[in-house]
């Protein structure tokens, strides 16, 4: 989708993978009313599959993920392909280790954003992101 000249950043695709479905609609519904078009994943799989076909702008990725790969891993296989290299990642989780902030930034996320979060100061990262690409 291209982004409206009033909002540069509106219709642009964001995909969120959490296990929670409650954080999940919560995001959703910010991202929505923020511009953005969601796309909801609940594990690593989906997540793949979603970013094959969807080709989102930016992923929202949370560490603890059922069933297989972690988000870290998921964070490690999408810098390793071509294709979603330079897609923004950013880690939304409830792990807040000095150890494991680092970790995800060295996996090569954009940004790491510790539970409780404002969603104000989520989608005001997420266009900070966004506008500011990795070189």
């Amino acid at each position: 989708m291209t982004p409206s000249p009033v909002n540069p950043l509106s219709g642009l695709k964001v995909l969120v993978v959490d296990d929670e479905p409650y954080i999940l609609k919560i995001l959703a519904f910010k991202l929505r009313s923020s511009g953005f078009v969601p796309f909801e994943a609940t594990g690593s799989e989906e997540a793949l599959r979603i970013v094959r076909e969807e080709h989102p702008d930016l992923i929202l990725l949370d560490i603890s993920l059922p069933h297989g790969l972690s988000g870290f891993d998921l964070c490690r296989i999408l810098r390793e392909n071509p294709g979603t290299s330079r897609t923004p990642i950013v880690m939304l989780t409830a792990r807040n280790l000095p150890s494991e902030k680092a970790l995800g930034i060295q996996l090569g996320a954009s940004a790491y954003i510790t539970k409780p979060f404002s969603t104000r100061q989520l989608i005001e990262e997420l266009r900070r992101v966004l506008t500011n690409p990795p070189s």
